[in-house]
């Protein structure tokens, strides 16, 4: 089996920008992966992206894209098709998301990557969650997601007493040793 890592990319501080983080939150406290998979806290960890680009065989990069079309619209773009997009460049992460394509693709051994994306509504208000908009299509994202870590023959197993999306933003808003952990980075 194809070793799978997700990185869920953004800033929280910024409404929208932080989708990717909370996906991938969501996704580690309400589902079980067989074979396990790795789920990365990405932030905006930028340059350090090429480490995962050539250390698995998939990556599946959580984020917003900034692409023409309506807010809450899902993408699921490969690596080719990233690097065609420059109007994707709008954040610097996902400056650094692309760059590193560009840069690995050079390489011997880059992974299989890609990216679940949904189109931000706001990323500009400095507040820890996300537009009615983005709250409303976030599980149009997660089913993406998931179904893209099924063909990559990745079994998914829902957890009992699954956590909403409120409950995952507030243990960012709200941070505590006893409810917090973090995910790898």
């Amino acid at each position: 089996m194809k070793s799978v890592v997700v990185v869920g990319i953004g800033n929280i501080l910024f409404k929208d920008e932080g989708v990717g983080v909370y996906a991938g939150r969501y996704l580690d406290e309400n589902y079980r992966f067989e074979p396990a998979i790795d789920i990365i806290d990405g932030g905006t960890l930028g340059f350090k992206l090429m480490t995962y680009y050539q250390s698995y065989d998939k990556v599946l990069i959580l984020d917003t894209v900034s692409i023409d079309d309506a807010p809450g619209s899902v993408y699921h773009l490969p690596a080719e098709a990233l690097m065609g997009l420059g109007s994707y460049r709008q954040t610097a992460h996902e400056v650094e998301v692309v760059e590193m394509l560009e840069i690995c693709s050079l390489l011997d051994k880059m992974a299989d990557v890609s990216v679940v994306g949904i189109i931000p509504e706001d990323i500009e208000s400095v507040e820890i969650d996300l537009t009615l908009t983005l709250h409303g299509r976030f599980e149009t994202m997660i089913e993406t997601t998931l179904s893209e870590l099924k063909k990559a023959g990745v079994e998914v197993i829902p957890k009992e007493n699954p956590k909403p999306l409120a409950q995952i933003i507030d243990l960012y808003a709200n941070p505590t040793m006893a409810s917090f952990h973090p995910l790898q980075p």
